[in-house]
């Protein structure tokens, strides 16, 4: 039998891998119970993306023109700032509601979710997974004053409590 397939297969097989990252079938005793898991594995986004999501984080939601207006810094092309978007869609950083022939986009991971994410591969890249590492450097550098670091020791003691 064959099957005539609307999408080319590289399309068609990134469909299905970012279905299947979104969610998966665990079977536990004869009975499925479906869970939702946000793998870790986002992938890395340009400093031109970085800037599109900010606008995006910034208005929410909102069409390419919005994102236009309040982009960072000195906005490109309109044509530049939609293939951008195009780009964080299809990296999964954004979502779309279609209105005809124009479309709403909206984030669908927040600030803080990327800015953890970010901040966990840095720290694990170039600091061995060590906060002490980072702070450490940020010290030597002299980027840190001793007023910093008591500030930083009173805010870990608050937290243990």
């Amino acid at each position: 039998m064959i099957i005539s397939l609307k999408y080319s297969r590289l399309t068609f097989f990134n469909e299905i891998y970012r279905a299947l990252t979104k969610y998966f079938v665990v079977k536990l005793k004869k009975s499925f119970t479906f869970v939702q898991i946000k793998f870790t594995t986002m992938e890395k986004l340009t400093r031109q993306e970085e800037k599109a999501m900010l606008s995006i984080w910034k208005i929410g939601k909102g069409f390419a023109k919005d994102v236009l207006e309040n982009f960072p810094e000195t906005p490109p092309h309109y044509n530049t700032i939609s293939s951008l978007i195009r780009s964080l869609e299809a990296k999964g950083y954004v979502g779309h509601k279609a209105y005809g022939n124009t479309y709403e986009y909206y984030p669908l991971i927040s600030k803080e979710e990327y800015t953890s994410q970010f901040l966990s591969g840095f720290i694990g890249n170039y600091f061995e997974d060590s906060y002490k590492e980072i702070v450490s450097f940020f010290a030597q550098e002299q980027k840190l004053s001793v007023e910093d670091l008591k500030e930083i020791i009173a805010i870990i003691e608050k937290n243990k409590k």
